[in-house]
């Protein structure tokens, strides 16, 4: 794992492992004592999984003249999936001033938001960030935070028209979403509206855990004929490759809301490019901690999507990709 890290951020020195690593106490007292600025990267989930997401936010800063262990430092702190770990990640953050705080996930952004409201924020959420507090408004943030929203709720209509191609005669439809969440009531609403729409049943299954997760995706063995929906949580980001293998094992289309779980072998995504997300997040941190201020940079939305079809978890299905779908495709993985 850690040559696949090292990979990804090009060749390191021993001493910028060490601090890509450890942080602020691992770091080597000549780097501590260069003043250089330091930034507090928050996540809700595990520093495996997000490899390529720290990649390209360091792409980010990159553009703005920041190099990790050159002339800036980066303090990390990852809650695994276990969000109740994150307030006590985030006030450490603010014990040792660093300059600005990255929060990877609306369960960092939260608790970012409530542990200071003097150091800059940097969120990347799939939530509406006005309706969650986190700003004042997309063009006028206001307060101590900015960021990206992946806008990743309101794409319920598109994913269950998904769901109609991959399954036409589908009257049963299973959300799955974790209870713990912030992202998950503005989700849950938008799908339902547009099942509604569409004449859908929407049944929800809740999991905030490995166990829950194991669990909830068991009873899809009773929903057979029908279909899936993968919430956008944090948590199903940590166990994407585990929750895809569970539910290989019911031969049952999913629609996921990443392209990462296309990449681990889901059937089909559509949703924001997490990484374009976060290595705008870089510029952003870059352009704070070069003296803007957060109210003066407004909250980013994407202005495209992505639609990933995996066409050998289509075979081991036994689906048919329709022509139509095929060509909608941005990528397609054979």
């Amino acid at each position: 794992m850690l040559q696949c890290q090292v990979e990804l951020g090009g060749k390191m020195k021993r001493r910028e492992l060490i601090v890509f690593l450890g942080g602020a106490a691992a770091w080597p007292l000549a780097a501590r004592g260069q003043q250089h600025p330091v930034v507090g990267f928050l996540s809700a989930v595990s520093q495996a999984q997000t490899a390529h997401l720290l990649a390209a936010f360091r792409r980010g800063l990159t553009e703005t003249g920041l190099v990790e262990g050159k002339n800036v430092l980066i303090e990390y702190r990852f809650a695994d999936g276990q969000y109740d770990r994150l307030p006590a990640q985030a006030t450490d953050l603010v014990r040792r001033s660093v300059n600005v705080i990255v929060a990877s996930g609306p369960p960092a952004a939260n608790a970012a938001r409530v542990a200071t409201t003097a150091i800059p924020i940097v969120f990347v959420v799939g939530l509406d960030p006005v309706a969650a507090g986190l700003v004042d408004s997309f063009n006028r943030p206001g307060g101590n935070a900015t960021g990206i929203s992946l806008v990743s709720g309101p794409l319920g209509q598109k994913r269950l028209e998904l769901v109609r191609d991959l399954a036409p005669k589908a009257t049963d439809v299973a959300m799955l979403v974790n209870p713990l969440s912030p992202d998950a009531p503005p989700e849950i609403r938008d799908v339902q509206i547009a099942a509604q729409t569409n004449g859908l049943k929407i049944t929800l299954l809740n999991a905030s855990t490995l166990d829950e997760l194991k669990i909830a995706l068991e009873t899809l063995s009773d929903h057979r004929g029908s279909a899936l929906l993968v919430g956008a949580d944090p948590f199903y980001m940590v166990q994407r490759e585990r929750l895809v293998a569970l539910v290989a094992q019911q031969k049952i289309p999913a629609v996921y809301p990443f392209r990462e779980f296309a990449d681990a072998g889901g059937l089909i995504s559509y949703g924001t490019n997490i990484a374009n997300a976060y290595r705008q997040s870089g510029i952003y941190t870059g352009r704070i901690l070069q003296g803007a201020k957060p109210t003066d940079l407004p909250v980013l939305n994407p202005t495209s999507f992505e639609l990933v079809v995996n066409l050998r978890a289509a075979r081991a299905l036994g689906l048919e990709i329709s022509p139509a779908l095929h060509a909608r495709s941005d990528d397609v993985i054979e």
